[in-house]
């Protein structure tokens, strides 16, 4: 990767977000050196994962190669299965075509086979339809040129989209505040938050005003503050006691024993972790579901890590009940919050 770029547009920090969710759709376009081993491989490769500052990125076998790597005999990263293949050639008619409307029946009058299989091949390969990857390849194209782009207003038609009106309507939940604020490094976003103790330790909510951003627990008011104002360092924050009525609502979440109330939140996400987190959303209070159960739900049963991750990066605890997923064996593993405090919440939900 030259410049912290490869050709794909990623920088190092999209590369290693693929490396962790082992994003399959990037098969043929991305592989991924370790420099302990001296061995290449594909995104999706199976094999644990290598600490992140022994890795390092190429955008073909014959770059990787030349870097003295050899391939890796586990996941063949020269050799491409036929659904590999199909979403190369789904994903370069997409990117040849961006400025233009692409719909199914055009995909699959190219690719030569029917829609329904077009579209169930491809999903079973990615864990999204054609539709959602072009989707979120255009709002990742966006994120990207906000950085770089003279204005808003060129980094909408660099992505791709028709009119700004559509990109601020995609770009809601990826980039999780205005596109004009993102561009920004998130300056000048107004949140407002207040601190409770709960029977569950202290719990600091914050929300824009298009939902719930940033839910935390911890054992002291100074200790969830603390940690809040860290990771919102740039966003405009003020106390308002008045959210104390969100407090409520969210501990409705996990005490009530009727329907759950439906929060509105308003949180940065790449499309997996949006799928882990609607599926957690949907899991029954009280119930718990396995890491590997997760992934197998979504169409993804080598993605057991990526969804540790997506849980592990929750911003909104309780309102996203990360606290429901659990080991193989029902072993309350690692929480961010404390595995106490995790076994609590499932009790309390329990009873």
């Amino acid at each position: 990767m030259r410049n912290g770029l490869n050709h794909n547009g990623l920088n190092q920090d999209e590369a290693h977000r693929i490396r962790e969710e082992r994003d399959s759709r990037y098969d043929g376009h991305l592989f991924i050196a370790i420099t302990t081993t001296g061995i290449y491989c594909k995104p999706s490769c199976p094999s644990r994962h290598a600490k992140p500052e022994n890795v390092r990125f190429f955008d073909s076998c014959e770059e990787a190669e030349r870097a003295g790597f050899r391939a890796c005999l586990r996941c063949k990263p020269r050799a491409e299965n036929g659904d590999a293949v199909l979403v190369k050639a789904v994903t370069r008619y997409i990117e040849a075509h961006r400025d233009e409307p692409v719909t199914l029946a055009d995909l699959s009058a190219a690719a030569g086979m029917s829609p329904f299989h077009l579209q169930r091949t491809f999903k079973k390969a990615t864990g999204v339809t054609p539709k959602a990857w072009m989707r979120n390849e255009r709002l990742r194209k966006f994120q990207s040129s906000l950085r770089t782009a003279a204005s808003v207003t060129d980094a909408v038609y660099e992505a791709g989209f028709a009119a700004s009106s559509r990109a601020y309507e995609n770009a809601q939940q990826k980039l999780g505040m205005k596109p004009g604020a993102w561009r920004k490094g998130g300056e000048g976003s107004n949140i407002a938050y207040t601190v409770a103790p709960t029977e569950f330790g202290y719990l600091l909510a914050a929300a824009t005003e298009r939902g719930i951003c940033c839910v935390m627990l911890g054992d002291s008011a100074a200790e969830v503050e603390a940690e809040f104002q860290k990771d919102f360092a740039r966003a405009e924050r003020r106390r308002d006691e008045k959210l104390s009525l969100l407090v409520d609502q969210i501990l409705v979440l996990i005490t009530a024993s009727g329907p759950s109330p439906h929060l509105p939140v308003d949180v940065r996400a790449t499309a997996f972790q949006q799928r882990v987190w609607d599926y957690l959303r949907a899991i029954p209070r009280g119930e718990t579901r396995s890491y590997s159960q997760v992934a197998a739900d979504l169409d993804q049963p080598t993605a057991t890590r990526a969804v540790a991750r997506a849980c592990a990066t929750n911003p909104v605890a309780l309102v996203v009940p990360c606290h429901r997923v659990v080991g193989a064996n029902g072993s309350l593993t690692g929480y961010r919050w404390g595995v106490e405090r995790k076994r609590n919440l499932l009790e309390r939900e329990r009873a």
